[in-house]
């Protein structure tokens, strides 16, 4: 990734070992600020453990990471999160219980809450703060087009929208990179195409506090997403990293081809 915008990642040489089991090994990675990354690889690739790392999930074995020029190597998920990184997971962690706007506050609330001093005592600062907090809520919503579904119960939604009040969540926290893990994972081909389209949008609309463009890191299975949506490609393969580049020049590489398809099937084709 080399156009001369400024970088959001900055990772050298991170490994993970798991007991005898090495599961990441000498990982690189140089994010830009408005590139989209897809992580992608054969099952047990890596690709889990790497964007655990790069959300402060796991603790690295080895290596450094640095956000934004901040070295975040071994620090938790909070430090991660306040640092600038908003991610989803694979499976869906709404609280169902509450309403969907109500979602996306928990994100606000990491920022910009009026604090508990002023909430216990029922300061109007505190009434004000939740108000903003509210009406921002349902602007970020608004830009996963959800805005008209602020008030229903988070459970009482379909899949495919609970992924988008994730993804809505995440951006209210303000982030410098938005991580997504398998956001596709149990869509349709349409409710697919819907979200890579939805993707495409924020890529192009969403800022960071700075001003500058949002990244994005996609882990995803659907070949058809990441190749449509991102700019840029990693393969993972045993947990080393096997080849990255444009996703033209991906779909062509041979050594690509054979992780996923095997030799034989490869030298069919």
């Amino acid at each position: 990734m080399t156009s001369g915008a400024a970088l959001v990642f900055q990772v050298r040489d991170l490994s993970k070992r798991f007991g005898g089991l090495l599961a990441l090994d000498d990982y690189r990675l140089e994010l830009e600020q408005g590139a989209i990354l897809g992580l992608i690889g054969p099952n047990g690739a890596g690709k889990t453990t790497a964007f655990n790392l790069l959300s402060g999930v796991l603790e690295p074995s080895g290596g450094r990471i640095l956000l934004h020029g901040q070295d975040l190597t071994g620090a938790g998920p909070e430090a991660f999160a306040l640092a600038g990184i908003g991610r989803t997971f694979q499976n869906s962690r709404l609280f169902r219980d509450l309403a969907v706007w109500e979602n996306v506050a928990v994100g606000l609330h990491m920022r910009d809450g009026p604090g508990w001093l002023a909430t216990v005592l029922g300061l109007a600062s505190a009434r004000r703060g939740e108000a903003a907090i509210r009406a921002a809520a349902r602007d970020f919503l608004a830009l996963v087009g959800l805005a008209d579904l602020a008030d229903r119960r988070a459970g009482e939604l379909a899949y495919g929208l609970q992924r988008k009040v994730e993804i809505a969540r995440a951006l209210a926290t303000r982030p410098l990179a938005l991580l997504l893990d398998e956001p596709a994972a149990g869509m349709n081909p349409a409710e697919t195409e819907a979200l890579t389209v939805m993707l495409r949008e924020l890529a192009h609309t969403v800022r960071t506090p700075e001003g500058a463009p949002l990244a994005m890191i996609v882990v995803e299975h659907d070949m058809r997403l990441v190749m449509s949506l991102c700019t840029h490609i990693q393969v993972l393969n045993r947990g080393e990293l096997l080849a990255e580049g444009a996703p033209a020049a991906i779909q062509e590489d041979p050594a690509v081809l054979e992780a996923y398809l095997g030799r034989r099937r490869v030298a069919a084709c």
